[in-house]
């Protein structure tokens, strides 16, 4: 008696039933190796899940100070992985067209921040946070990648090429200039000094927008010497070979996505940033210039600890002093040209405490890298420069005035009529 079925003869019974195509088991992998690579990549994906708290917070009106807290810390993995698929993408495209992408993206929050700042005619939380990033990277991030790699190689001699800081200072020292004018046109100038102070802002930005222009084709084709010695330089140690982990158009996927998810963070910021501070009792100046940097370079901020560790200080200083170079020269003067275009007002006039304090920033900077060299002494003494002004602003609350919302402290009649 022969009970077995016909379909399971001839070894049939070895075969699935419902058999999986190969083509779609391979798809699937790649998109969970895909999606374990770009989410799960970095240390910092425990701080992913806060990301949909914020919107939840906002949607059920939770509390302005829970939503601004949560987008807040959500930004920093956000801003670590766009430069991760900034990286990606230049594998593609080559070393120029992946600088410029790379250049562009590395400040993404703060450019995003400050354009809704711009758009709300918040100009001094525009001004607090671009200022704070230019100090947040000369001071804390560089200085912490200096004590960080000192203590790390203690036995090695911690050099770095100084044309690349060089590049970078005359940079800063121009941006510096293009703010001090204003000022000092301010306290020179008479009653109708506020609309030359806009229009002498105006056209310093064109010329710093121009400078930066320059420098990126000095950093992207002048200065691939530097890079050529480097790897002279590095060719008798053994180097592994980086290849993309994911392809282009992935990535590029990723990329606009991300970029969207943190224009939605930093619209919840700059909402609430004010009843944030009112909460509190903490100045909005000292959360722009310290809190919201400090999220933003989180990731710059580890990426220089990273390779100062290697005692690889020339891409630690590109990170830090890169940063704050396109910030001061770029940023800055482009919002001030978009401000222009909108009908804002907006000036490089960023108040005497602000520019004494990136005067002393960026002559500290130089003077600790005028010699080439570095050791843990030098990045101590940044990151305690760091926190001395960080302690005056917050001792120095400002309560926040909607009527101080074009930029300006005190209009010049009221600046001439305190005096008499």
């Amino acid at each position: 008696m022969d009970s077995k079925p016909h379909d399971l003869e001839n070894g049939d019974i070895l075969k699935p039933i419902h058999p999986m195509k190969p083509e779609n088991s391979t798809i699937l992998r790649l998109i969970v190796a895909n999606v374990s690579e770009v989410l799960l990549g970095t240390k910092l994906f425990v701080l992913l899940p806060v990301i949909p708290l914020a919107f939840v917070a906002k949607g059920y009106g939770l509390g302005n100070r829970w939503v601004f807290c949560l987008s807040l810390v959500g930004l920093a993995p956000l801003a670590e992985r766009v430069s991760f698929l900034t990286e990606q993408i230049a594998y593609f495209t080559g070393p120029t067209v992946g600088g410029l992408l790379n250049a562009t993206c590395g400040n993404a929050t703060e450019l995003i921040i400050a354009l809704f700042a711009l758009h709300q005619r918040k100009i001094n939380v525009l001004k607090y946070s671009l200022f704070g990033s230019v100090i947040s990277n000369l001071l804390l991030v560089l200085g912490s990648s200096l004590f960080c790699g000192g203590i790390a190689n203690r036995h090695k001699e911690q050099r770095f090429h100084k044309k690349q800081v060089d590049a970078n200072s005359l940079l800063l020292l121009l941006g510096l200039l293009c703010q001090i004018m204003p000022l000092l046109f301010r306290y020179s100038g008479g009653i109708e000094a506020e609309v030359s102070i806009v229009k002498m802002s105006r056209a310093s930005s064109i010329v710093m927008l121009l400078a930066y222009a320059a420098y990126i084709i000095f950093q992207l084709k002048t200065n691939t010497q530097v890079c050529e010695l480097q790897e002279e330089e590095e060719s008798n140690e053994e180097v592994k070979e980086e290849k993309a982990v994911i392809g282009f158009c992935s990535a590029f996927l990723w990329l606009v996505t991300m970029t969207v998810i943190i224009a939605i963070l930093c619209e919840y910021v700059v909402d609430t940033i004010e009843i944030a501070s009112d909460t509190w009792g903490i100045s909005v100046s000292f959360i722009s210039i310290i809190l919201v940097p400090i999220a933003g370079n989180a990731a710059e901020h580890a990426c220089a600890i990273i390779f100062a560790f290697k005692n690889k200080l020339d891409i630690s200083l590109g990170v830090a002093m890169g940063s704050a170079t396109q910030i001061s020269t770029f940023l800055v003067p482009l919002c001030v040209v978009v401000g222009w275009t909108m009908g804002i007002p907006m000036s490089l006039d960023f108040g005497l405490l602000q520019t004494g304090c990136l005067a002393f920033s960026i002559l500290l900077t130089n003077l600790t890298l005028q010699d080439g060299s570095s050791h843990y002494l030098k990045g101590l003494i940044l990151v305690l420069a760091y926190v001395v002004i960080g302690a005056c602003f917050f001792v120095q609350y400002v309560p926040y005035d909607q009527s101080n919302d074009l930029g300006i402290w005190l209009s010049s009649k009221e600046f001439v009529n305190s005096f008499s």
